[in-house]
């Protein structure tokens, strides 16, 4: 929610606009993958088989600005959908980062203790944050699609 709240503000005092959409998704400045599923709070999901990957979106990584550091659960720690399970620190400011899924953390990515720019970087491969047993696989269908993310990106950015 936080971390939502910031990228709309961050985004209306930037006046950032969006363009056309193609595939894989584009808009101004950032990148919607059509294999993911999105949550409201710009966090991504990748259900792969009986792991879910988890990261947050190249929309919020770019409202937030350079990440300097990163917290993340330990790997067993049980998540809930729509709940806090770490924070991404920027040079601007701090954000909770919410699960879009629950479920058990299988693994942490490790990598981003040392770099956590990884996220700003490639959000959607080397950036990614953890990875999740999902518990209820079918919250997915509580996500929305690439094509509503950006919609709802465009229609959350044209309120502020």
């Amino acid at each position: 929610m936080a971390l939502r709240m910031w990228a709309s503000s961050t985004a209306n005092a930037l006046r950032l606009s969006t363009c056309a959409s193609k595939s894989p998704a584009y808009r101004a400045f950032s990148t919607v993958l059509d294999d993911l599923k999105y949550a409201s709070s710009h966090e991504w999901v990748k259900h792969d088989g009986p792991v879910a990957t988890i990261g947050i979106t190249d929309h919020a990584q770019e409202h937030l600005g350079e990440l300097v550091f990163v917290e993340l659960p330990e790997a067993g720690k049980e998540v809930k959908q729509g709940s806090g399970f770490g924070a991404v620190e920027s040079v601007k400011a701090t954000s909770d980062v919410n699960s879009p899924i629950s479920g058990e953390v299988v693994e942490i990515n490790t990598k981003l203790a040392d770099s956590p720019g990884l996220i700003n970087t490639s959000p959607y491969e080397e950036g990614w944050m953890i990875k999740v047993k999902p518990s209820n696989p079918s919250e997915l269908a509580n996500l929305m699609g690439s094509k509503d993310y950006i919609k709802f990106c465009e229609e959350e950015d044209a309120a502020h």
